[in-house]
């Protein structure tokens, strides 16, 4: 199998990954995925789409991720891993779709207006 890649994307992180075939080593920014994301509610999002599809050990995933927090980072891989999973295999797209995995979240952080201390917030008002 040649190298698939898949882009990820969630608030301002951008994941791109290259999938090929391996034992299952996730290596983030070029460090172990467990080191990357200490937290297991963060390695868990990172794995739900290889458990879902049963594929957790047949790849090694190469990522290469950019730009917000960790918990953006950890959503931004699983769209990616997901996408990639649906170009190898396209008799998984029906399990991702159903577990949502290939849905891209698009919300992101309203900006903040002029004459207000935050996006939506208002200054104390004052009658007197």
């Amino acid at each position: 199998m040649e190298v698939i890649n898949a882009l990820g994307r969630r608030k301002a992180a951008i994941a791109r990954i290259y999938i090929s075939d391996g034992k299952g080593n996730i290596s983030v920014n070029n460090r172990d995925v467990k080191e990357y994301f200490p937290f297991r509610q963060l390695q868990y999002i990172v794995n739900q789409p290889l458990e879902v599809t049963n594929t957790i050990g047949k790849y090694d995933i190469k990522v290469n991720l950019q730009g917000g927090g960790v918990k953006g980072q950890a959503e931004a891989l699983r769209l990616a891993i997901a996408r990639g999973l649906v170009k190898i295999d396209p008799e998984t797209k029906d399990v991702l779709k159903t577990n949502k995995f290939l849905t891209r979240d698009p919300r992101e952080v309203e900006r903040k207006k002029p004459g207000r201390p935050k996006a939506r917030k208002r200054f104390q008002f004052s009658k007197r």
